[in-house]
């Protein structure tokens, strides 16, 4: 038997192969996903194989057991799947974003499983590189680069383009970050949008149909996601472009009080591109409508002379008509109001003004003043029209001075007499202007300081263009005749058509016209001052902030400031300047209603008189309705007064409390709630009625001793009904002027009570006040009173009371005896006597003293004329030695103290000797 031993034989294994994989690998990952699809496979080889280790276990030599990367913050990682096989895959270690980044590449290595107990015999491939495509996902929408678009287009065209909407998307990729289709959402539009964007009109439009579009577009990306938000899009249709004005408002509404309101603020000159040397732009405010041209202050001629500081003397030969001036009750007029009153003349009308009112007393100074609205003369042949004319009143047809138009020229003519000068000197001037035939209201003014005669049109001056001269008129006693609208011709002539029959006196050379206010103020000429400010407009043209103006830029105005002319070369400059022009109402309660507006512009090119024709504009301005003053009269509606009061010579005041005030509603501009305001302004005119019984002028009088205002009666055989008080002025100064009436009654035993009443008016009527009511009673007897305080003075409103003279003894508790008591009641009755001689000459020099006051100067603070005289003895002044029995009574002395009204007056009488 043989025996074979075995014995362990040791082999030692050696790692001697790498694994092996592809050097380059290209892989793909959808955003948001881990696991990323590699081209290759990720796989790894080893030639190794695999042997049993130590007995127990083999060794794992050709397996794979890891892969690495290495890459600067590579969110991948590597995982081993099967060892023996050598499979792997790759996964996203975070979330990939393509937005974010959308490659990567990093290095890979694997590493096989040869490692021995201390595992330092791994082996690692080669170096393979990693190329990783992120795949997007269409997680965005797209939207718009402007949140709207704006356009605008010329009616009448096609357009290829209108204007491009833009959007965009944030995915990463082409397929989802592009936008492939808009769409117009707002249906029924004559728009398209192509792909890109472009928006077309498909029709021809219109200014006058539609004058804007919006529409609504969308946009979608090419995974056909569409924008959360639509885009809207405004396209403005313009006009063909026509030279012109453009921006301006065919009404602009004026509140009164606003002073100056801009009237195209936003006005320009639209030229079309079109090159301009110069631009000249005229404003017209028309307002021949109203009044005499303008909306001046419908004051009477007399008013307007007194508030622009005219001096006085003057003589109007066109009065409103009335009992004292019928002369102008034949003429036509155009308006019923005495402040605006207008006299029509078409050639048959004419007045003569009576002797008492012609001036006498022309001397080489005085100055002839009217308001005329005249036209060309009608017919072939021109016929002088008269004014005025002084000529012979009988006998021969010599005109002394006349004013009349011929030919469209004013004529003024001035024949001095024999008696002044006997040598050739001017008589004739003559003016030839526009204003005289342009059938518009203008106001003349014509000064002599003779031999200069200067005119006055609008308050601009004007020199005679022709003076020619005459022989002075020789002196006769025949009288002259001043005539209105015509000349008087009162020579008797002989006629052809009545077969040599004598003619009667008749008028000629007829006025075609309007006039007012013609006035003649002998002895001085009206300065140029006064002239400016009776002719002065109170609405007209303006411009605002002058200094912001450029310096090219000329403008002028008409005297009447209703014609603007704005000239420059910069069309810049013009539109700026004709921002600026405004409109501007300085009456308190201006007329309210329409004013035209009219603008004509030229245009001058280089080289060329007139290039473009500009449209003219035609505009309003409506004046709105002011706040309308209520004038309010108040005062105490009773007054009673003793007789004694009513038969002084000065008698009562009955409107002695009276007050005038005038309020508007305002409204408050913060909280648009009404408000009342008190205003001043002046009163035009105040009558005082009688109510009831006529007076009777043998025992009663109402009367006003002094005032500036005219006043006026209806006297007929001295029976006064009413007072007219008449003149512009502060409603203070016709509160002092009411309180200065005075009524009186000398036989007051018969009267119980007299009733008046109060009315004023501002603008000659067009506001009046209430009707204040005052009933003055008289007070025939009054009680007894047992105790009366001297020191007690009464107030001045309250109504006084007659008080009984009282006398107390000190010792009023002893009883005189009847002779005594004889003897007292005479001393006291004479003593009375000589009081009552004391007061009234005390009352009478008051009497002259209140007749100075009330022409001049009014002393505050004392009124005799309010309140009955009180007399007051004190008998604590009395004083005697005892009440003795014999005839009469010796006191040393009587302090008599006298009261009126809330006065005092004290007089100390002493015995001369004793009583009898």
């Amino acid at each position: 038997v043989c025996f074979v031993i075995l014995k362990p034989v040791v082999v030692t294994f050696v790692n001697k192969h790498k694994p092996w994989i592809e050097t380059s690998y290209h892989g793909v990952i959808t955003e948001n996903m881990d696991t990323v699809l590699l081209d290759p496979p990720l796989v790894a080889l080893d030639k190794d194989a695999p042997v049993p280790y130590a007995g127990r276990s083999f060794t794992k030599q050709g397996e794979i057991c890891a892969f690495k990367i290495y890459g600067q913050d590579a969110p991948f990682e590597a995982v081993v799947l099967n060892r023996t096989s050598g499979e792997g895959v790759l996964r996203a270690s975070s979330p990939v974003d393509c937005e974010i980044q959308k490659e990567y590449t990093f290095i890979i290595q694997a590493y096989d499983c040869g490692a021995g107990p201390s595992g330092a015999d791994w082996k690692k491939s080669h170096k393979a590189v990693v190329h990783i495509q992120v795949d997007d996902v269409n997680e965005f929408s797209p939207v718009f680069r402007e949140p709207m678009y704006k356009a605008s287009v010329t009616e009448g065209k096609i357009y290829d383009s209108i204007l491009q909407v833009e959007a965009w998307d944030q995915d990463c990729s082409p397929q989802y970050s592009q936008i492939c289709n808009y769409e117009i959402v707002t249906a029924g539009t004559p728009f398209a949008i192509d792909r890109n964007g472009n928006i077309r009109n498909t029709e021809r439009l219109s200014y006058d149909r539609q004058q804007s579009y919006k529409i609504m577009v969308t946009a979608f990306d090419c995974g056909q996601k569409r924008a959360k938000e639509d885009v809207a899009v405004h396209i403005d249709v313009k006009p063909v472009c026509k030279p012109g004005w453009q921006g301006w408002n065919k009404r602009v509404d004026y509140e009164p009080g606003t002073g100056s309101k801009q009237l195209f603020p936003k006005m320009h000159l639209e030229m079309c591109g079109g090159p301009l040397s110069g631009v000249k732009a005229m404003v017209e405010l028309q307002t021949n409508h109203i009044g005499k041209g303008c909306d001046r202050e419908t004051y009477s001629e007399k008013s307007l002379q007194k508030l622009c500081g005219a001096a006085s003397g003057s003589t109007d030969l066109l009065p409103a008509p009335s009992p004292s001036t019928n002369w102008t009750a034949s003429l036509l007029t155009d308006s019923g109001r005495d402040s605006d009153l207008i006299y029509r003349f078409d050639g048959r009308q004419a007045a003569n003004v009576p002797d008492h009112v012609v001036p006498q007393n022309l001397t080489d100074q005085f100055t002839i003043a009217t308001w005329m609205k005249h036209g060309p003369s009608p017919g072939l042949r021109a016929e002088k029209e008269t004014l005025i004319c002084n000529s012979d009143k009988t006998e021969m047809n010599r005109h002394h001075y006349s004013l009349y138009v011929h030919n469209c020229r004013l004529v003024f003519l001035l024949r001095r007499d024999f008696t002044q000068v006997d040598t050739f000197r001017p008589a004739e001037f003559h003016w030839k202007l526009e204003q005289i035939c342009d059938k518009e209201w203008h106001y003349y003014v014509i000064n002599v300081e003779f031999p200069a005669v200067t005119l006055f049109v609008d308050g601009v001056t004007y020199e005679p263009y022709l003076v020619t001269d005459d022989w002075p008129i020789h002196a006769s006693k025949i009288d002259t005749q001043l005539t209105v609208g015509a000349c008087w011709q009162g020579h008797l002539v002989y006629s052809p058509q009545t077969s040599g029959e004598v003619a009667t006196p008749r008028f000629t050379q007829y006025f075609h016209g309007s006039l007012s206010g013609l006035t003649i103020r002998p002895g001085r000429i009206e300065t140029q001052k006064v002239i400016s400010c009776l002719q002065a407009c109170k609405e007209g043209l303006d411009i605002n902030s002058l200094e912001s103006l450029a310096k090219d830029i000329k403008f002028h105005f008409n005297p009447a400031q209703s014609v603007l002319v704005v000239e420059g070369e910069d069309l810049d400059s013009i539109n700026t300047a004709m921002t600026k022009v405004s409109y501007i109402n300085s009456r308190q309660f201006p007329t309210a209603g329409l004013r035209q507006l009219h603008i004509t512009t030229t245009v001058q090119c280089f080289g060329e008189d007139s290039c473009l024709a500009i449209p003219d504009i035609k505009a309003v301005v409506m004046v709105l309705p002011p706040s309308e003053p209520r004038i309010t009269i108040t005062g105490s509606n009773r007054l009673v007064r003793p007789a004694s009061d009513l038969r002084s010579p000065l008698g009562v005041a009955p409107f002695k409390e009276i007050r005038i005030t005038s309020t508007v509603i305002k409204g408050d501009s913060f909280t648009h709630r009404p408000g009342v305001m008190e205003v001043m302004h002046n009163l035009d005119y105040c009558d005082v009625l009688l109510i009831g019984e006529e007076l009777n002028p043998e025992k009663e009088s109402l009367e006003i001793h002094h005032s500036a205002f005219v006043i006026s009666t209806n006297s007929s055989d001295y029976v006064v009904m009413f007072l007219h008080l008449q003149g512009v002025d502060s409603m203070a100064h016709y509160e002092q002027a009411l309180r200065q009436v005075r009524y009186r009654n000398w036989r007051p035993a018969s009267l119980s009570e007299r009733r008046f009443r109060v009315t004023c008016s501002e603008l000659n009527g067009r506001y009046t006040s209430n009707e204040f009511n005052l009933e003055v009673s008289v007070l025939h007897h009054s009680a007894p009173v047992e105790h009366v305080n001297h020191m007690a003075a009464q107030p001045q409103f309250m109504r006084p009371v007659h008080h009984p003279l009282m006398i107390h003894t000190l010792n009023s508790h002893m009883s005189a005896p009847p002779a005594a008591t004889v003897v007292i009641v005479v001393c006291i009755a004479a003593l009375v006597v000589i009081v009552v001689i004391g007061v009234y000459r005390i009352h009478a020099t008051h009497q002259d003293g209140s007749r100075e006051d009330e022409d001049g100067v009014k002393v505050p603070d004392v009124d005799w004329d309010n309140s009955a005289l009180t007399i007051t003895v004190n008998p604590m002044e009395v004083t005697m030695k005892a009440w003795p029995q014999s005839s009469c009574i010796q006191p040393r002395g009587v302090k008599l103290i006298f009261f009126r009204g809330p006065h005092s007056a004290q007089f100390n009488l002493k015995w001369a000797g004793p009583v009898q």
